[in-house]
């Protein structure tokens, strides 16, 4: 089955993530892309783990899809804003939630602002086998940049990883007009499923914590205007 076959979407799961048969596969899927190797992932990780104490529990923020399909293992999560950045659709999804003929968007931290999420706390036992599993998910193609960030929650700040967009990459779109999102994210689909899904459920699990994001409800209002024509 092609991985996007529109009419079966296959979620994203941890047990994908630690199957290297069923990544190499995937990767295999799209010829076109240009994917880093396990040895440029591990190096990316070693070089943002240089600047957390050693023995030391980590924390990762999520503003996205890991908010509800996280795929690591973690003890602890906590409602947290980050300042310097503000969650928006500025990544071109020519896979998962779309396809090159019809990209979707992802969600990216950009500078600027402020934004709200979670905070997921690892034990720092299990960092280097979790985090490995968070850097194939997200790293896969190096549209971000992971950066310590202060993530502040009721019991305290936090240095936390955040994968904040790359601006340098080549599927960083920053000057699509609202129109343009909407009509992207409400036509696009793929292996993970809609885009208008993805966009529904993170709104969804925001405004269960009690977290606003006004931008995601304007783009909400904005794709149903335009499935309901």
């Amino acid at each position: 089955m092609p991985p996007d076959d529109c009419n079966a979407p296959i979620p994203l799961t941890r047990e994908e993530l630690l199957d290297q048969d069923r990544r190499r596969l995937m990767l295999e899927a799209y010829p076109w892309l240009k994917a880093l190797s396990d040895e440029e992932l591990e190096r990316s990780l070693t070089q943002t783990m240089r600047k957390h104490p050693e023995g030391a529990d980590v924390w990762v923020f999520a503003y996205g899809s890991l908010i509800w399909n996280p795929t690591f293992a973690f003890t602890e999560r906590r409602i947290a804003h980050v300042r310097g950045y503000h969650r928006r659709f500025c990544l071109r999804a020519d896979m998962g939630r779309g396809t090159p003929e019809r990209p979707g968007l992802f969600l990216g931290l950009d500078r600027g602002g402020r934004c709200g999420g979670v905070v997921f706390r690892i034990p720092a036992v299990q960092a280097q086998a979790e985090l490995t599993l968070l850097w194939r998910r997200e790293m896969l193609t190096g549209a971000y940049i992971p950066r310590w960030l202060r993530a502040e929650t009721q019991g305290g700040t936090v240095p936390a990883i955040a994968m904040t967009i790359n601006r340098a990459y080549s599927r960083y779109v920053g000057d699509w007009s609202k129109d343009e999102t909407i009509r992207a994210i409400a036509t696009a689909e793929g292996r993970f499923g809609r885009c208008s899904d993805y966009l529904f459920n993170t709104l969804e699990h925001l405004t269960e914590m009690g977290l606003r994001d006004r931008m995601l409800e304007r783009t909400a209002a904005g794709v149903r205007r335009f499935l309901d024509r």
